[in-house]
């Protein structure tokens, strides 16, 4: 009888693209492209991209570690108990945890899934929403070894405040066209294949006595290690230059100076320019250094967060365009008003 199994397909051109990390691709080309227009640029660049990297280093590692721990120990599970109670607890408690859970943007879709689904108020959900792609662990740790435990800090009460600014607003407006009805008929799933926390009930905190819990710390450190290094890496070849190439009178003439201005333009740009959270760390202490405003530094990203594609992604598979249009209104008022408030602070 003839073997009718076909053999396995060659990856064409086009697989094998799709299949390169694009961010690693183009921390590559940045010193190739130097070395073609300023030979004599390449050297300084990769130094100062490779000392502020190694400056970073042991940020990384505390970051990693943390995020590692609470994914090992299964402790994302709690944050389902915010959405428990009364609603305005359940919006406070949204917002504080929001800004404390490790989840990436596509284990929040899922989980939030599955809590509007069970009866979740949008309120309550509309604040964690807001509040989880400004702060976390790990962005904490990366935060307040470039910029500060100061501006870190003042960030994460920020995004607790927008996360309850928006929830209380969700649950005083439930009733207006905007609120009715918010919910897709049938949800976008998501598809990076990042999946849910692979842990549910009760955490346990001695993750090294379960073979599976080890396997997910180990997992779980490697992954982030990558990513962490790959996007700082890509951010201070950036960094290095603007520093090198950017005029610093530039940036002072456009989010430099006194005034709300600053801080409006900081918000408009951070929506287009964002990168990712922590690539936007040490590309926000060179334009500081190159006379961006202290106001205009928290707006960026604070709306760049909001609204960069990883954190909209998280909102939009699930709800009516008019709520996300309002998810990121909140986003850029929050955003405006952190920045006002940094500039009376710092």
């Amino acid at each position: 009888m003839a073997d009718l199994t076909l053999p396995p397909s060659r990856p064409t051109l086009a697989d094998r693209w799709r299949r390169i990390d694009k961010v690693w691709l183009v921390a590559a080309a940045i010193p190739l492209i130097v070395a073609l227009f300023d030979p004599a640029g390449t050297i300084p660049v990769l130094e100062e991209a490779a000392t502020s990297l190694a400056h970073t280093g042991i940020f990384i590692v505390i970051a990693v570690l943390a995020v590692s721990y609470m994914k090992a120990t299964g402790s994302e599970a709690l944050v389902a108990k915010a959405f428990e109670g009364r609603e305005a607890r359940m919006i406070v408690a949204g917002a504080a945890l929001g800004g404390l859970s490790p989840f990436c943007s596509c284990e929040v879709i899922p989980f939030i899934a599955a809590m509007l689904a069970v009866g979740a108020p949008l309120s309550a959900v509309m604040a964690f929403w807001l509040a989880s792609p400004l702060m976390d662990p790990a962005m904490f740790v990366i935060t307040a070894g470039a910029l500060g435990p100061d501006f870190a800090l003042a960030k994460a009460v920020s995004a607790i405040a927008i996360g309850a600014l928006g929830g209380f607003t969700v649950m005083a407006l439930r009733r207006t066209p905007v609120f009715i009805d918010p919910l897709r008929e049938t949800p976008v799933q998501s598809g990076c294949g990042c999946g849910p926390s692979p842990f549910s009930g009760k955490p346990e905190w001695a993750f090294w006595r379960s073979t599976e819990r080890r396997r997910v710390f180990r997992d779980t450190a490697l992954s982030n290690t990558l990513f962490l290094v790959k996007w700082m890496l890509l951010a201070y070849l950036i960094a290095a230059l603007m520093l090198r190439y950017v005029p610093s009178d530039w940036i002072a003439d456009v989010l430099g100076g006194a005034g709300v201005m600053p801080i409006v333009m900081g918000a408009l740009i951070g929506w287009p320019a964002y990168l990712n959270g922590y690539a936007a760390v040490p590309l926000i202490a060179t334009l500081l250094e190159q006379g961006m405003a202290p106001g205009a530094a928290m707006s960026f990203v604070i709306a760049g967060g909001i609204s960069c594609i990883p954190a909209a992604l998280a909102v939009w598979p699930l709800v009516r365009p008019r709520v996300f249009a309002a998810y990121l209104g909140f986003g850029f008022v929050g955003a405006v008003g952190a920045g006002l408030a940094w500039t009376v602070i710092a």
